[in-house]
């Protein structure tokens, strides 16, 4: 019995489109060399349900095929494939967390929800900063270690265990065979340089001025991937060096937790605000609409925890500081909490999805049969 059975009627209608559309645009082929959906469309003329949720998540919005394509509307097949895709991938986000109504509320009431728990949190954190530790410098002056400790380490494993599960039941839904070290190799190599925001060819992404190609929407990721990576190694060295060296914060401008996470919060600041802009001036018809307000607030709030983060550097030593420490933390806080619910998911499953499509294409080289990647 396949694992589709178990989606519900919305499901089945958003992938019953997408599937029409796929089995389209097979026919024509005029996009063959386009991104990594269409090479994986091309091996099989029939898609099980889990077939269409990994070419849903191996496409990345690009929008490329929708402005080469001689079918869009008015024609009679009407086809919208970033579009159809886009709500496919979405649904599987939200199918695939638990518990399923947090992630859909998020995404059609982002905006709402992440701005009343970032003000809800911060006024806690006030609050707590009512009642300072009676030792501690720099922001440990206003909460110790320890409570920071245990409030945020439960509040990053548990949504990381959340997003794991998630993760998994991904791979059963589509079926996946098992993988070889090579195709996570390959995996890598290509989410690390987001080839498929190039468009497959190197020309660049039209995901903001139609048939205009550019790679700004490649670079933008990039520089919020590479600041939050960089962020996040800041945070990880002060760890080491508080425990393992006994160096405590606050650090100096030339320690490596600073020249780690400055750099990284101003990669993750500018790339989130450009990936806003760009955002703004590309058409929402042509993706998830009805998660374009809880896109934006992901977007918005990485800016935020970035640029709050960065503040905090400057205001050290002034009466800012404990105002501004409490919206970071507060910001801090609701991302973690957040962090299954949100569009962080999507890395987690598009890394698994591109694995996935490595391992078939390195099966379909090496001459082993194809394996389908949903049971049928």
């Amino acid at each position: 019995m396949s694992l589709d059975t178990t989606l519900d009627t919305n499901t089945e209608d958003l992938i019953a489109e997408a599937r029409r559309q796929v089995e389209i645009c097979n026919a024509c082929r005029y996009c063959e060399g386009f991104c990594s959906v269409f090479p994986a469309m091309t091996r099989q003329k029939a898609f099980a349900d889990g077939d269409i949720t990994q070419l849903a998540n191996l496409c990345h919005n690009c929008r490329g095929c929708y402005y080469s394509c001689q079918y869009t509307p008015p024609h009679e097949f009407a086809l919208n494939l970033p579009a159809a895709l886009a709500e496919v991938r979405q649904d599987s986000w939200e199918r695939l967390v638990r518990p399923r109504r947090l992630a859909r509320l998020f995404h059609t009431h982002g905006v709402a929800l992440a701005l009343g728990l970032v003000v809800g949190f911060a006024l806690m954190f006030l609050a707590v900063s009512t009642m300072p530790p009676e030792d501690g410098e720099g922001f440990y002056a206003y909460l110790s270690h320890v409570a920071m400790v245990a409030i945020f380490l439960p509040a990053f494993v548990l949504p990381l265990v959340v997003a794991g599960v998630a993760v998994r039941d991904y791979w059963r839904e589509i079926g996946a065979p098992r993988p070889a070290w090579r195709d996570f190799t390959v995996a890598m190599d290509r989410g690390a340089r987001l080839k498929n925001l190039s468009g497959g060819q190197g020309q660049g992404c039209n995901f903001e001025r139609e048939d205009r190609y550019t790679d700004a929407r490649r670079w933008a990721h990039q520089a919020v991937m590479y600041g939050f990576l960089l962020c996040f190694a800041s945070t990880s060295v002060a760890t080491l060096m508080h425990y393992l060296l006994g160096m405590e914060a606050p650090y100096g401008p030339l320690a490596l937790p600073k020249l780690l996470g400055v750099p990284g919060g101003i990669l993750l600041t500018g790339g989130a605000l450009w990936l806003a802009a760009l955002k703004l001036r590309a058409d929402p018809d042509l993706g998830a609409k009805r998660v374009w307000g809880g896109e934006m607030a992901f977007v918005l709030l990485l800016a935020f925890v970035a640029a709050s983060g960065l503040a905090l550097y400057w205001a050290g030593g002034t009466a800012a500081l404990g105002t501004l420490l409490a919206l970071h933390l507060g910001s801090v806080l609701v991302l973690f909490l957040l962090m299954p619910f949100t569009k962080m998911i999507h890395p987690m499953i598009r890394m698994a999805a591109l694995v996935a499509e490595a391992s078939q294409a390195r099966r379909k080289a090496e001459g082993i049969g194809r394996e389908p990647l949903a049971q049928t």
